[in-house]
This record gives structure tokens, C-alpha cells and sequence, in this order.
């Protein structure tokens, strides 16, 4: 990999400061010997669904957890997480007649960027919290004093985490004559009871195809993609392989990696780093994205125009998308260009109670969901995909949805380390309400 590690030469925003360099530069050693958690081959393949979706053939669904922690690496938590984002995914395809590309912010979203480097609380100052990759979330010195040896456990828990989704999604769980099953173990509610209605007429299609001697066998298996921020660029480059069959560089950390708002800098270490591996690639644009900053990173991060490769995730806020975003659509798609256009409605709207608890309310989550779809009418593009933080629990941290959470409910079950997500209720009550905006695409 002569020449790949320019990236070493630039400033590389949010990076933490190992104190150990003997510790780091072992367990850096050791994960650059170990297995790739995904393979190149299954990178192209997400690769070519982003294209159709970019052609507007398809849609993007992704979502999960804010920052996965090592602790919530469960059995039961990543089999609720998936079987969340099957249930949505379902919505979507049988609402609007389209294939939904699944992927998973899971099995490597461990790290997270910070507004600040360091927090206080009661006159103590202690490094900021950046995800279980590299210190806990306990506030004690110990916890959070930047720990290397971190790096080579969520390796392990990545590789855990990724063999039970392939078993659930490969050993028949995702098998679409079981959703009614998926329900189960999820507390009945309106929009859970609109969900097993839609699954009965599945069932109802399913039993006249079967009636007609239709094969089922795509049924009882699905694809299912993971992604993650790559923000710690020496995990990542360690986990950088070429390619046996064709010689090219990929990052076997996951199938898909993006690059957030804070790192994105066209002149950084983190765009340099991912315009030289060949996976699917995505960038995080906020409400100051100017033109010129997106044509700048099409043509670093996708210089030959490779359908599928380039994927802009925009987070502009429910109150500005509707400004912002029809000309960015406009410009890019003048200058020739076509990457898949995601919307993420969480990043932007984000508040703080007067209890002191950081949430989302869901109808300016889904305000700026609508504001992306309204962009994209206005313009004459495509919007291909939604990405969400969410989780399988019954939690409560974003305001409002069916079930109305209110400022007072969020101390019921508040437990996201980072962000606030949306519960499985809310996900699926989301997933309805953008399957009719996609009817209305068509």
C-alpha cells in the first residue's frame, strides 16, 4: 500500500491523546494481524445498491445506536436493534413498492467526536467521554484516561456484534414469513398494532404466491450492511487490506464508513484517508454546506464518478433544510454529478430540557424528513435513503412520536451514553410516515 498514508501528513481533527505509546503501538501491531471484519466483495455489492438508490431504484434505511458500548453488545440488544430495522425496512418496501437497502450503524460505531476535549463537573476536569474505543463513560480518572488496549476490544466485540447479525439475517430470523413474529416481545400499542396489520397482507401476498407455486427461497434471507464513522484513523488504518482479487484498498472495518461534520475538512486527514479505499464512502453536510465544499468533496472522494461510491448525508435542522438544501441539489446535479442524497433529521434538531436532558422531539425529526423529500420534488432529484439513531428498547429519549413522551418521561428510561435515539415505536411509527412520503415520490 505504497502512498497510502499521506493522511499521516495532515491535521487529523478529534483524535484522542494516548499517554501510553508502548501500549498503543503494541495493540496497533496486533490489530493489524487480525482477520478483516467484512469483505471487500460484500463492499461492492452495498456498493451497487447505493447506485440504484442514488438512481432512485431503491432506498437507503440506516440506523442504530448513537455510540455502541461494549456493554450493550448483548444477544437480545443487537437481535431487537435488527429486528427494529427489518421491521422498518418492511414498512418502507411494502408501503412504497421499492427495494430498502438495510444498514446498520452497528459493529464499530464505538467512537465519537466531541465539542470539547475535556468536561467538568464540581470544579473536577476529566477527559470528554469519545466512546467505548477509547475510555468509559464512568466519570473517574481511571475511566477516563484514554485506554489502547480499548482499540483491540472493540475489535472483538465488532466481530461478535457482526456474526449474530449474519446469523440473524442469514438463518432464517429475517425470513419475511415471520414478521409477525418480529413483533413479539415488543409492547403492544397503536403503532405496533398498524404494523401487524400491514403484516397480515403480507401474509395474505405471501400465502396466494404460494398458492401459485412461487419459490421463496429469497425470502428467508436478507442483506444487511454495516457501517460506522470512521474517526479514529489509526483503528481504521489498521484494519486497511488490498484486495487479493483485484488489488485495491478497502477498509475491512466495515462495509460502508462516513465522514461526520467536524472532520470533513477538504484539506484533513480523514477525507485524505477515505478517497484512497474503495468502499462505499459518506459525508455528514450541515446547514453552512456551501456549494463549492460539496463539489470540492465529490471530486476528491469520487474523482471518477463511480455510481454508488459517494453518498451525502444531510443534517440541516427542520428550520433550515428547506433553505439550504434545493440548492446544493441544484448545484450538484448542474455540475454533472450523482451521489446518493441521504437525510439524517436527528443531528440538527437536537435541545435541551430544563432537567438538563439532551432530546430530539419527533416532529421536527420528522419535520425535516418531509423538508428533505419537499427539497428533492422542488429540485427533480432523488431522495435515497434516511439515516437514524435509534435502538430496539423501550426507551425514553426523544419527545413526542404516538405514545407522547413528555420532559418528565424522559427520566423513565433514559440511557443513550451520547445522543438521544428513537425508541422502537417511534421507528416504526417514522418508518410509516416516510413510506407515504416515498408514494408520493413516484
Amino acid at each position: 500500500m505504497q502512498g497510502f498514508d499521506t493522511y499521516r501528513d495532515l491535521e487529523a481533527k478529534q483524535q484522542p491523546v494516548w499517554n501510553d505509546e508502548k501500549t498503543l503501538n503494541g495493540v496497533l501491531s496486533q490489530l493489524s494481524t487480525q482477520p478483516p471484519l467484512v469483505f471487500a466483495g460484500e463492499a461492492d455489492v452495498l456498493k451497487s445498491r447505493l447506485a440504484a438508490a442514488a438512481r432512485g431504484e431503491a432506498f437507503l434505511l440506516q440506523g442504530g445506536d448513537c455510540a455502541e458500548t461494549f456493554e450493550a453488545a448483548t444477544a437480545d440488544k443487537i437481535r431487537d436493534r435488527v429486528k427494529t430495522l427489518l421491521q422498518m425496512a418492511v414498512v418502507l418496501t411494502y408501503g412504497a413498492s421499492m427495494p430498502v437497502i438495510k444498514v446498520g450503524r452497528m459493529a464499530g460505531q464505538f467512537a465519537k467526536p466531541r465539542s470539547s476535549d475535556t468536561e467538568t463537573r464540581d470544579g473536577v476536569t476529566l477527559p470528554a467521554y469519545r466512546g467505548d474505543l477509547v475510555n468509559g463513560y464512568d466519570f473517574t480518572e481511571e475511566s477516563r484516561t484514554p485506554n489502547p488496549e480499548r482499540l483491540l476490544q472493540g475489535y472483538h466485540v465488532s466481530a461478535s456484534t457482526l456474526n449474530l447479525i449474519r446469523a440473524f439475517t442469514q438463518g432464517g430470523f429475517a425470513d419475511l414469513r415471520l414478521v409477525h413474529d418480529w413483533n413479539k416481545g415488543f409492547i403492544s400499542n397503536p403503532v405496533n398494532q398498524r404494523y401487524e396489520a400491514l403484516a397480515a397482507e403480507i401474509d395474505r401476498a405471501v400465502r396466494f404466491m404460494m398458492a401459485c407455486g412461487v419459490d421463496f427461497g429469497a425470502l428467508e434471507r436478507t442483506e444487511f450492511f454495516v457501517s460506522h464513522e470512521a474517526l479514529l484513523l489509526e483503528y481504521e488504518r489498521q484494519l486497511t487490506r488490498t484486495d487479493s482479487r483485484t488489488g485495491d484498498i478497502y477498509d475491512t472495518s466495515a462495509h460502508m464508513l462516513w465522514i461526520g461534520e467536524r472532520t470533513r475538512d477538504i484539506n484533513g486527514a480523514h477525507v485524505e484517508f477515505l478517497s484512497k479505499v474503495k468502499n462505499p464512502i459518506g459525508v455528514k453536510l450541515g446547514p453552512t454546506t456551501k456549494l463549492d465544499d460539496a463539489l470540492r468533496l465529490i471530486d476528491k472522494l469520487d474523482p471518477e464518478r463511480e455510481p454508488g461510491r459517494l453518498t451525502f448525508i444531510t443534517r440541516m435542522g427542520a428550520g433550515k433544510i428547506r433553505d439550504v438544501l434545493p440548492g446544493l441539489l441544484e448545484g450538484v446535479r448542474d455540475a454533472g454529478a450523482l451521489p446518493l442524497w441521504v437525510t439524517d433529521p436527528m443531528h440538527g434538531n437536537g435541545i435541551t430540557t430544563p432537567n438538563g436532558f439532551k432530546t430530539r422531539r419527533f416532529d421536527e425529526i420528522m419535520d425535516e424528513l418531509k423538508g428533505f423529500f419537499e427539497a428533492h420534488r422542488e429540485v427533480g432529484t432523488y431522495p435515497g435513503g434516511m439515516h437514524v439513531e435509534l435502538t430496539g428498547d423501550d426507551v425514553t429519549e426523544c419527545l413526542g412520536g404516538a405514545e407522547n413522551i413528555d420532559e418528565l418521561a424522559l427520566e423513565a428510561r433514559y440511557e443513550s451514553v451520547c445522543d438521544p435515539r428513537l425508541n422502537h415505536r417511534q421507528s416504526l411509527e417514522l418508518a410509516f410516515q416516510v413510506a407515504e412520503e416515498l408514494k408520493r415520490r413516484h
